[in-house]
């Protein structure tokens, strides 16, 4: 595998995510429940919209520049911002937090004091606003399906999606303004989030935790749902450095490294993973295999694994570039998903074109390139 293979499917994929179209919101009031459980919400397609999957999107873009070393999509991104601020934020929540992470990249490079202050106000929103559970765990709370300024409340759940869209830009705002607040919410959560879904027989994480049921749903071992923790977790320690304690460091490092080792086991031919983890009649699924890709290279990278581990992440690699299609579609995305009660759930959701997918699977091919010739 070479870097220009890799440049040219970056190039494609970045396009197409560029020009994702989404439906028109009214699409919600034709759909059924059933509907909506399997991934049809007319919000989380295309890339205008400002929440969770347009905001994992943008990340890749980020991502990309550090990689090339240059600025490329900030105009892009910033008409992005632009838009979405003349038109309205939605409501703040959980999801909603995800764009905070490009707003965050920009104002650690330019000088632009009212994207700033939007930084500023979220990060003390989530600290002091934001819905908890028993223990003090950030409520998954996300958008209405159907009102953009509406919140549909998750009461008393932690859903391990958290930890990329919300906790990992607290822990940014923490590292960069040497706020002990933010920081030790940030780290709070990761730890919670690790005790009430990391399975320490397989070393996979659930998907979420219900106080109210006490458990963990259906018990599932999701594919998108693992790699959020499969990449956040080096994502987080990077951005934190030194500004978190050792030993907090060492707990959220072993845990993440024993999921890494449960999910080589896992890694089928093809070099994906199945939505359903441990369920080989469940499709291969590209999103979270480019997230759990990603942060295994990165992981490599960022001296978190040993060198051997890129073996595992190269192969990945190479079997997401099969899952691109000549437009630069990326294949075998599974849509939004909800905290599931069994394996059918995450095996029925639709497999559609996605923000987040083209953004995932670039994280890896992103990555790669750090070790490609």
């Amino acid at each position: 595998m070479n870097k220009a293979t890799l440049d040219k499917a970056l190039d494609l994929v970045f396009y197409k995510l560029m020009h994702l179209e989404a439906p028109d919101a009214s699409m919600d009031k034709g759909t059924s429940h059933e509907d909506h459980e399997k991934g049809l919400i007319a919000r989380d397609f295309g890339i205008e919209e400002w929440d969770w999957p347009q905001g994992v999107g943008l990340y890749g873009f980020l991502e990309l520049q550090k990689a090339r070393k240059n600025t490329d999509y900030d105009e892009f991104l910033m008409n992005w911002i632009k838009r979405n601020r003349e038109f309205g934020l939605p409501s703040k929540n959980i999801n909603t937090s995800a764009p905070f992470l490009t707003l965050f990249d920009l104002i650690c490079r330019y000088d632009l004091p009212e994207l700033e202050q939007m930084c500023v106000e979220h990060a003390n929103w989530l600290v002091y606003e934001l819905p908890r559970t028993t223990d003090g765990g950030f409520e998954h709370m996300t958008s209405a399906i159907g009102d953009r300024n509406g919140v549909g409340r998750h009461p008393e759940q932690l859903w391990v999606d958290t930890l990329f869209m919300a906790v990992l830009f607290l822990g940014k705002m923490g590292a960069k303004y040497n706020n002990p607040v933010w920081l030790n919410e940030a780290v709070h959560q990761y730890l919670l989030h690790i005790e009430y879904l990391y399975e320490k027989r397989t070393g996979l994480v659930y998907h979420g935790w219900n106080f109210l049921e006490n458990g963990n749903f259906g018990g599932i071992f999701w594919c998108r749902g693992n790699s959020w923790f499969t990449y956040g977790a080096p994502a987080f320690l990077a951005a934190v450095g030194n500004s978190i304690s050792d030993c907090d460091r060492r707990f959220i490092h072993t845990a993440w490294k024993h999921q890494v080792d449960a999910l080589l086991k896992l890694q089928s031919p093809e070099g994906l993973w199945h939505t359903v983890l441990d369920d080989e009649s469940s499709y291969l699924e590209s999103s979270g295999s480019g997230a759990i890709a990603a942060g295994i290279l990165l992981g490599v990278r960022s001296g978190l694994l040993d060198e051997c581990y890129a073996e595992a992440g190269m192969k990945a690699v190479e079997g997401l570039l099969g899952q691109i299609d000549k437009d630069g579609t990326v294949l075998g995305v599974s849509a939004g998903t909800s905290a599931g009660y069994d394996a059918d759930h995450y095996k029925n959701i639709m497999i559609m074109p996605m923000a987040y997918g083209q953004s995932l699977t670039a994280l890896a091919l992103i990555e790669g390139l750090y070790f490609a010739e």
